[in-house]
């Protein structure tokens, strides 16, 4: 089934409500292509190996996580972000990102998705716009065995600091935000919470897991952020009948 490229970019704007975050970027189309969309094609960053996949599959949309024009870079089309974006407009195909909507979204998603692969139950938020959850485990578990459930859930190995009680500590609370939320690190002890579930690590995070005693995880940017942008487009494929497809361009970030 075809529908219009409009249609696409107002049923996603009210589904993950854009208009409610202060972003780094902007949310929504920002790239346009033809006005139709019969194939849709999600990933987690418009790379050029991702635009690459779209134009192989005849996409007439991108819907990513990670999209362009970000807050503070040059605002010039140059080398690799106007080698994409010529790919784009030669093709006709249309890039759609949306970034903390994508995130914060409580059933569709990334830390929804997440917590769902990780048997994770959501209590509450970290902080009012809904990006970043805490809740608790379905059952208690030790440091490594929530180290071997994320290893096993998201097919890597995460970078784990030992809270109180070392590898075998009791984690019953945890606090959790995709991607590169190492920041959050002293919110989630400030909630109490056992432990701490994100994307990457910075050379400071591990003394204040340390020092805080909370179990901190680092699991991987791509890795926690594979999960929203599908169920998004599984939405899209059930609701407006448009063809989609998750193409998973691998990154060890």
């Amino acid at each position: 089934m075809m529908t219009d490229l409009a249609t696409v970019v107002r049923t996603l704007d009210d589904l993950l409500e854009a208009e409610r975050f202060s972003d780094y970027c902007p949310n929504g189309l920002q790239v346009e292509g033809r006005q139709h969309i019969e194939r849709l094609v999600t990933g987690v960053t418009a790379c050029e190996a991702l635009i690459d996949a779209a134009i192989e599959r005849d996409a007439d949309a991108i819907l990513v996580h990670h999209g362009y024009f970000w807050r503070g870079e040059s605002p010039t089309l140059t080398g690799m972000k106007r080698r994409r974006i010529a790919k784009l407009l030669k093709s006709e195909i249309s890039l759609i990102a949306y970034h903390l909507p994508l995130d914060a979204h409580p059933r569709l998603g990334n830390n929804a998705q997440l917590a769902s692969r990780l048997g994770l139950i959501a209590t509450g938020s970290m902080n009012d716009d809904g990006v970043g959850s805490v809740g608790r485990v379905d059952s208690p578990l030790t440091g490594e065995d929530l180290y071997k459930r994320i290893a096993d859930s998201l097919g890597r190995e995460p970078l784990h600091v030992p809270g109180p009680g070392g590898p075998a500590g009791r984690i019953e609370t945890v606090a959790w935000c995709t991607g590169a939320a190492q920041g959050m690190i002293d919110q989630a002890a400030d909630l109490g919470v056992d432990a701490y579930i994100t994307g990457e690590a910075s050379e400071p995070t591990v003394h204040v897991a340390r020092e805080r005693g909370i179990h901190f995880f680092a699991a991987g940017h791509h890795a926690t952020e594979r999960f929203g942008v599908q169920a998004v487009g599984k939405h899209l494929s059930e609701t407006l009948g448009i063809a989609h497809e998750f193409v998973d361009i691998e990154n060890p970030v």
